[in-house]
Order: structure tokens, then C-alpha cells, then sequence
């Protein structure tokens, strides 16, 4: 995905029913899916400093993969210094291919 995980997406196959092509709203799964990162913190979901979203912590990403039997959340989105960055264990990783970005 591109963004994060959403407290709207229960499992992965939810994100085959998004209407394509379609506008992006201001909340919603699809602007989560998009725009949502990883953050270590205490809540599970706090609204994201970019403006728009939601920050979730290790504790999502470890019940969401627990809940869907997945190993690894791949996502983008975010520059990372080295070019990929894990998260929660190694549940989840950005993977930033533009390392020159900044």
C-alpha cells in the first residue's frame, strides 16, 4: 500500500470493494490507505501531523497482521533515510526508492 492502515479496514479483501476510478474524500479507508503512518506511541490511532489521517502505533500493525495471518505490511510513502525502514517488530516496512529525494 501506499500510505498505512486504516481503523476502517477489518481485512485486505475490503480493499477490493474501493469504487475505481474515484475522487479521494477528506477521511475515510481509501485517505488511510494513502496518507496513514506508522508512529511508535501509546494510542493506537492519533490524528496525523500532516494534516490528514491517522498515526497508528506497533500494537495495530501487530493485531491486524495477527488477526489476517499476514507476516509483512510493505508500504511507501514516507522518506526514509537508508531506503526502507522497518517498523513493530519487522511486521511492517516503508520502502523509499527516491533515497536522493531530499
Amino acid at each position: 500500500m501506499h500510505g498505512g492502515l486504516s481503523p476502517d479496514l477489518l481485512i485486505p479483501k475490503m480493499i477490493l470493494g474501493i469504487e475505481r476510478p474515484t475522487d479521494i474524500s477528506d477521511t475515510g479507508l481509501l485517505v488511510d490507505l494513502l496518507w496513514s503512518d506508522p508512529k511508535s506511541q501509546e494510542k493506537k490511532w492519533i490524528e496525523n501531523e500532516r494534516g490528514v489521517s491517522f498515526t497508528f502505533s506497533e500494537n495495530v500493525v501487530d493485531e491486524f497482521c495477527e488477526k489476517n495471518d499476514i507476516d509483512l505490511i510493505c508500504r511507501a510513502h514516507m522518506v526514509v533515510e537508508k531506503g526502507f525502514e522497518f517498523f513493530a517488530d519487522r511486521k511492517l516496512v516503508t520502502i523509499f526508492s527516491a533515497t536522493n529525494y531530499c
